[in-house]
């Protein structure tokens, strides 16, 4: 855990930026445009994508441009084409995507007037038959005239320009008082100004709506106000107003998640209630509705209005719709960019909003989604940052994945199940933050810790040793210490001898392969090399890295050295190099491991009494004839491991007390009936040897010299003889004391 204290601290700190943009201490903008793909593309893969017949587009067009002249149309065309949609087609409801702010002057009334006022006003012919052409001229007239008592909806707009902000025409009766939301902090979209119908036509016009959708940060529209506010009142949208038409004009009542209570600020739908049941038309924190695309363009009928006005639309394309008029015409600019299409005709956001709210498909982002994100942000965000300094990079990877997926699948479940809009960008941003960070470190910072401990060990222990080290750094130096540890020491036989038998790159060549497959041994059993002395080997166990079975695994090593020795002798022979034989001596103990030397040449070995003992041991290997001899201590550690005969009790040079020395024989359980019996013999033969009792000695030594003739059974015929010459006396104690090294 200490190790990775500076990871924890980088990756909390991390989540903590993440967190200010979730709770909007602050915004991001780069997740919020993250934010805004994840949303198009859920958008995108959810759609029906089937044609919604109820709504049909009555769309001024180049074709309806060409037949019916540019726009704007004179009213009196306009007040034909209600009546034929009411009268012939039957229409539902229509609504009105387009403004008619200016009186219609086309049909020369006005000059009429003027001739009347001044040249003409004494000629009763020419005023009576203005008096009569007038109801036939007066196209405005005509047109509010249509619109009465039809459903008919206009639309409006809404600007906001600060203090230049201008209005003209007139508004509609607000959907809303003023004070409705008094005490409830709610960010209603404001305007400072209008451009509404002439008053003729919004007093003839059953209601009016805005028909301004909202245009986010990166200039996509993907919600509409479907209440806005304006000096204290409160208008309705377009898609709104001709859905209430619709259902008869029920009243609009806010909705609370406390049902009206003042505890919840938030609105978060607004309720239409009908004699068939309420429609409930949810809201975010703008009281605004995210647009429901059903589709690209083209998801809802569109039908030219000069087929409309020539009567060449069959019936049932009209009969009993809701019908809109608005424009794809690219001269006419009313092109949006949406998730959908960078080129959406204005028109078929009201549509698809229409049809969202009958449907009921308008998704939910009330103001609790930020907890939402705050909470899975919180809890993906702090595991990543505890889980990946603890994990390797491959599993780190495999964590990081599964987390983005569970964000991704919990984020679609509640947006496809639930209805729910929630943020996705912020939780995936922090776990990729997270994982590039600790990749990062471990590439930067860990694999330049992993370079000095293979700097600083790599010559002395395996690479899987320092490997594990790298992965807890901290815990391991070259500073001094005292630990208890094994040391083993191996050394070729008459090495003079062989090396003044070959030429120089023979005797390299030769080395060369000795020690390589000897430190190929130790390595493989974790043991540290600590030097190669001329011929001659040293190595221990249980340091750097910690090894409880130190002692252990350095007999092994000794008697896998004494094996591999035997296989590479048949190459050596086959080379016509001479064949070659070892001590090797192992002793355990405390002993001081560190880097040691002087500023000129330093070393991370082992000093201390019991490495000294190993060194001596290895040395004495010869007087007993046998390849390896290990210590009393490290005998004691092994021996419910291994078969040991012992060989004697000894007093080496520099030591005054006197340790038994053992021949590892075999691993326990390897040895073989032969062999047992053997030991159990020269067991007896020992103690009938260190109890002076000579006659018995010799015959158990002559028996065992029988069943399995070697040196060591000839040095202790030699001792017996040389007691009878020399009587030791009673107080001796069987010890063997070696005055050189």
């Amino acid at each position: 855990m200490k190790q990775h204290l500076i990871r924890y601290v980088l990756g909390f700190l991390l989540l903590l930026i993440l967190l200010g943009h979730s709770i909007r201490v602050y915004q991001i903008p780069l997740i919020n445009h993250l934010d805004a793909i994840a949303y198009d593309a859920k958008l995108r893969l959810t759609m029906p994508q089937k044609q919604d017949e109820r709504i049909v587009i009555l769309d001024i067009d180049e074709k309806s441009l060409a037949e019916l002249g540019r726009w704007p149309w004179s009213r009196d065309k306009l007040a034909t084409l209600l009546n034929r949609l009411f009268d012939q087609y039957k229409i539902a409801v229509l609504g009105f995507d387009v403004v008619f702010a200016e009186p219609d002057d086309s049909s020369g009334m006005k000059s009429l007037d003027s001739l009347a006022q001044r040249d003409l006003k004494d000629n009763a012919t020419f005023q009576s038959v203005l008096r009569d052409l007038r109801p036939k001229l007066d196209y405005d007239a005509r047109f509010a005239e249509a619109m009465k008592q039809r459903s008919v909806v206009l639309g409006v707009y809404f600007t906001s320009k600060g203090e230049d902000a201008t209005s003209s025409g007139a508004l509609p009766q607000s959907v809303l008082p003023p004070g409705t939301f008094q005490g409830r902090n709610i960010a209603f979209t404001s305007w400072t100004g209008y451009g509404g119908n002439l008053d003729i036509f919004q007093r003839a016009a059953a209601t009016s709506g805005h028909f301004n959708p909202l245009v986010d940060f990166d200039g996509t529209s993907r919600r509409v106000p479907l209440v806005v506010e304006y000096k204290g009142a409160y208008y309705e949208a377009l898609s709104l107003a001709m859905v209430r038409q619709l259902l008869g004009s029920p009243k609009i009542i806010p909705g609370y998640p406390d049902s009206g209570g003042k505890a919840y600020g938030a609105m978060e739908w607004v309720d239409l209630p009908t004699d068939k049941g309420t429609v409930r038309i949810p809201v975010d924190e703008n009281v605004a509705s995210l647009i429901p695309y059903r589709g690209y363009q083209g998801s809802f009928r569109y039908v030219s209005i000069a087929d409309v006005v020539a009567g060449r639309v069959p019936l049932e394309q009209l009969a009993h719709k809701i019908a809109i008029v608005g424009t794809t015409a690219p001269g006419l600019m009313d092109l949006r960019v949406t998730p959908v299409g960078n080129a959406y005709p204005g028109v078929e956001i009201h549509a698809n909003l229409i049809a969202g709210m009958l449907d009921g498909s308008i998704k939910y982002k009330p103001s609790y989604v930020l907890g939402a994100d705050v909470v899975l942000t919180l809890i993906s965000g702090a595991m990543m940052v505890l889980l990946l300094p603890l994990l390797s990079p491959f599993r780190a990877t495999v964590v990081s994945v599964l987390t983005v997926l569970t964000l991704f699948v919990i984020n679609f479940s509640f947006w496809h199940a639930g209805n729910l809009v929630l943020p996705l960008a912020n939780g995936i941003v922090v776990v990729l933050l997270l994982y590039v960070l600790n990749m990062s470190w471990g590439y930067f910072v860990e694999s330049r810790t992993k370079r000095q401990l293979t700097s600083l060990f790599g010559q002395y222990v395996p690479p899987e040793l320092v490997e594990e080290m790298s992965r807890d750094p901290e815990n391991y130096s070259m500073a001094g210490r005292k630990a208890d540890l094994t040391v083993l020491f191996s050394d070729v036989r008459g090495f003079t001898t062989i090396s003044e038998g070959l030429e120089p790159d023979q005797l390299a060549a030769l080395m060369n392969e000795y020690l390589g497959a000897m430190t190929a041994v130790v390595r493989d059993h974790r043991g540290t090399l600590d030097k190669y002395i001329g011929d001659a080997i040293m190595a221990f166990w249980g340091a750097p890295v910690s090894d409880p079975d130190h002692a252990r695994n350095a007999v092994i090593t000794a008697l896998e050295m004494q094996k591999t020795l035997k296989d590479l002798n048949v190459v050596l022979k086959s080379k016509g190099w001479p064949e070659l034989k070892i001590g090797v001596g192992v002793n355990t103990g405390t002993m001081t491991v560190g880097d040691m030397g002087s500023p000129v040449r330093q070393s991370y070995t082992v000093m201390g009494d019991a490495v000294n003992l190993g060194s001596r041991l290895e040395g004495i290997t010869k007087q007993y004839g046998v390849g390896i001899i290990v210590g009393e201590t490290t005998r004691e550690k092994v021996k419910k491991d291994f078969v040991f005969r012992e060989l004697d009790r000894v007093r080496v040079k520099g030591k005054d007390e006197p340790v038994g020395i053992y021949e590892p024989v075999a691993l326990e359980g390897e040895a073989d009936a032969a062999q047992l019996d053997e030991l159990k013999l020269w067991n007896q033969a020992l103690r009938a040897y260190r109890g002076q009792e000579w006659d018995q000695a010799e015959v158990l030594l002559l028996n065992l010299s029988r069943m399995s003739p070697c040196y060591l059974y000839e040095l202790y015929a030699s001792r017996i003889a040389h007691c009878r010459k020399e009587p030791p006396g009673p107080g001796w104690d069987g010890v063997t004391t070696f005055e050189t090294k």
